[in-house]
């Protein structure tokens, strides 16, 4: 007899759902106070006090041994985005080992859609850009998961959880594209012998935390060890709080022979850090790295009319989706899996606009790619905000159109979302 074939989005299981509802509700607190530090940096930075912004940035702190001594934003986006990418490796190592990620008919479609996502924008760009600045291709291929989600959990009240699910796994993937490419496309001086080198205290960090040992106090030095010679060795040191993050083991150990009912160490790791990454660290960043000087219309207009300005909002708004989108369909071509049922495509394209919100990640890399040209970075930096904006409203609009619907559909049928065997397209959201 042959077996039901299983649609794309098709619901996971109650503890993963739960566990996603879970980090929406953190990423929502996370995604309002960013958008603080944003808005705060933009007021700053075209105040009458904008010196005082700028002096703060450019001030050095820190010991020169291993070229610590950097300034105030480069400790932003080496240091403080460094815990971002470890709580984001601890999520990706949880989703492939006990998250919908390891079925491999689950993790074809996000891990696509991630692949898709980071190719058609980086092609849009270099249509538009590629001739003047080609450096700036990566600048529109990453989401933030921070600021998508919170939008995301604002709107979806009625939304299928399958959506929810997909966004989260999609973010996650997508920054781990996004750190591969910094890793391999922004490095310009590798010095190998600190490379090397911060393989030791990552071997010992790896070692404790595979013996479940939790001491902070032993831990972090080492953790800092590692961060500290990636960064002497050229590699970004965002790379380190990946590398990390693997390191951390998911599943708890064997108790005589049987599983053990606590919180696996990825687990307990990511409770106490994912806080502080997205209600310290990512806010922090954005404080530090989202204020340039708009200039009034006239430099808001000579912005925007610039072609890296302009191939990063379409990147984002226009690449980022259709890469999704179009990675989505031929996986549901090839796969020969159709959509779950009472899914449609104009879901799908809420969840893939969201996808062109590129804030955190996105000014990193501009940071890296124009650091050194004041107009291009703070052109795009105008571009990235621009662009993002643009993709959460044009996703809020539709997601809300979305989510009215399902909404009428739950209260005509007047079901109730407790009782067993309710459809997860009608499950109430976070």
């Amino acid at each position: 007899m042959a077996t039901k074939r299983e649609s794309l989005f098709s619901p996971g299981t109650w503890a993963e759902d739960g566990r996603v509802a879970a980090v929406l509700r953190k990423e929502t607190v996370g995604g309002a106070l960013l958008l603080v530090g944003t808005v705060i940096a933009l007021i700053w930075a075209n105040s009458a006090s904008s010196d005082s912004y700028f002096q703060l940035l450019d001030a050095e702190i820190g010991p020169a041994v291993l070229h610590l001594n950097l300034t105030v934003e480069a400790w932003a986006g080496d240091g403080l985005l460094a815990i971002f990418f470890f709580v984001a490796g601890l999520e990706l190592k949880r989703e492939f080992v006990a998250g919908d990620l390891r079925d491999p008919q689950r993790a074809v479609v996000p891990v696509a859609a991630a692949v898709g996502g980071m190719i058609v924008p980086a092609i849009v760009y270099f249509a538009i850009a590629g001739s003047t600045a080609p450096k700036g291709w990566a600048i529109p291929t990453a989401t933030d998961i921070a600021f998508a989600l919170a939008v995301l959990a604002v709107i979806s009240t009625h939304l299928p959880t399958a959506l929810r699910t997909f966004l989260l796994t999609l973010a996650v993937v997508d920054d781990l594209l996004a750190i591969t490419v910094i890793a391999i496309f922004y490095t310009e001086d590798l010095h190998l012998q600190w490379l090397l080198l911060a393989m030791v205290p990552l071997g010992l960090f790896t070692f404790l935390v595979q013996r479940r040992i939790s001491w902070w106090w032993l831990l972090l030095p080492l953790a800092f060890a590692t961060w500290a010679l990636v960064h002497a060795s050229g590699v970004h040191p965002t790379v380190a709080g990946v590398l990390l993050g693997f390191a951390v083991p998911v599943r708890a150990r064997k108790v005589k022979g049987k599983d053990d009912d606590r919180p696996g160490m990825a687990e307990r790791f990511e409770h106490h850090w994912r806080p502080i990454s997205a209600g310290v660290a990512v806010p922090l960043f954005a404080l530090l790295s989202a204020g340039v000087v708009i200039g009034g219309w006239s430099g808001l207009q000579s912005a925007l009319t610039d072609p890296i300005a302009i191939g990063v909002i379409a990147g984002l708004v226009v690449g980022k989706p259709i890469g999704i989108l179009i990675s989505t369909f031929l996986t549901s071509k090839i796969t020969r899996r159709p959509l779950q049922k009472g899914l449609t495509w104009p879901d799908l394209t809420g969840v893939a606009l969201l996808g062109g919100i590129g804030f955190t990640v996105s000014l990193l890399i501009g940071e890296l790619a124009f650091g050194g040209n004041s107009a291009a970075d703070d052109h795009v930096k105008i571009a990235v905000l621009a662009g993002s904006v643009a993709a959460a409203v044009l996703a809020a609009i539709l997601l809300r159109a979305r989510n009215r619907r399902y909404r009428a559909m739950w209260e005509e049928e007047n079901i109730d979302q407790d009782h067993d065997g309710i459809p997860d397209i009608y499950e109430q959201g976070t």
